[in-house]
């Protein structure tokens, strides 16, 4: 993809099931249309070419895992192109509930080789925030699976995989390896890991009060954001082209 100046933010909320992504993605665009900020909100199988195809493959167990993988990247060019680049242009600031890391995340817990899950999401604009809502154990996400009245989805629980005799074991398991995928990207990728642990109020303010700032400053160029990824993941990387894009094909950074 060619390099794309626009005026607007692209904001991420990541995390796994149940951390309360949606909850505060709603809560943010109320905040922000208050501000007078104009706001566009998307997320992942929202697209209007894939969105309602995989949700219907979804309510089966027999879908691939390449499949689904494509799937999965099909419903994320499709809004990128058709609804985040257009509202970024305009000045929108983008709120996306999960963007290609967990996409990413998940692909590797099923054994998806990684470097061709990167390759295809390497037209992917680099964020200007990736916020990361962690839970400190999977035991936490299942009180609030329960307490939501949902009950475990079979994905989510990652009973594809056969990692457990019941939705419990499996969900425990499959959370378990995707904490593990997510605390290495925010290492790699650098996120802003927020304590999800802690009550909606308290995890809404220090997003408040991070997104503030970064409306507030100066808008970076398409290079200061390539050259800030780069530094956080390879330092000795040899200088790349002025594209804005993620670059994934880079090795990741040891966790500290």
């Amino acid at each position: 993809m060619e390099q794309v100046e626009y005026s607007g933010k692209l904001i991420v909320i990541e995390g796994t099931d149940g951390v309360g992504r949606s909850t505060h993605i709603a809560l943010l665009r109320t905040w922000l249309e208050s501000r007078g900020h104009a706001v566009l909100d998307t997320g992942m199988t929202r697209s209007v070419l894939a969105g309602r195809g995989i949700k219907e493959a979804k309510t089966g167990h027999t879908l691939g895992r390449l499949t689904m993988q494509l799937f999965y990247a099909t419903d994320f060019i499709d809004r990128l192109e058709n609804e985040m680049l257009p509202a970024l242009r305009a000045g929108f600031v983008v709120l996306t509930d999960r963007y290609i890391y967990s996409v990413m995340a998940r692909a590797e817990v099923r054994g998806i080789d990684s470097a061709w899950i990167r390759s295809i999401y390497s037209m992917a604009f680099v964020p200007d925030a990736v916020f990361y809502l962690r839970i400190s154990s999977p035991q936490k996400l299942v009180e609030r699976v329960v307490s939501s009245g949902r009950g475990f989805d079979y994905w989510e629980s990652g009973m594809d995989l056969g990692l457990g005799e019941d939705f419990y074991d499996s969900f425990i398991a499959y959370q378990s390896k995707m904490l593990k995928v997510f605390d290495r990207m925010s290492a790699e990728y650098g996120f802003q890991v927020l304590n999800a642990s802690r009550s909606v109020r308290s995890v809404g303010a220090d997003l408040r009060r991070a997104i503030a700032k970064l409306i507030d400053e100066p808008q970076k160029s398409s290079e200061e954001k390539i050259s800030h990824l780069q530094a956080l993941r390879d330092k000795q990387a040899p200088a790349k082209p002025n594209v804005n894009v993620v670059d994934l094909n880079k090795d990741a950074l040891p966790l500290k």
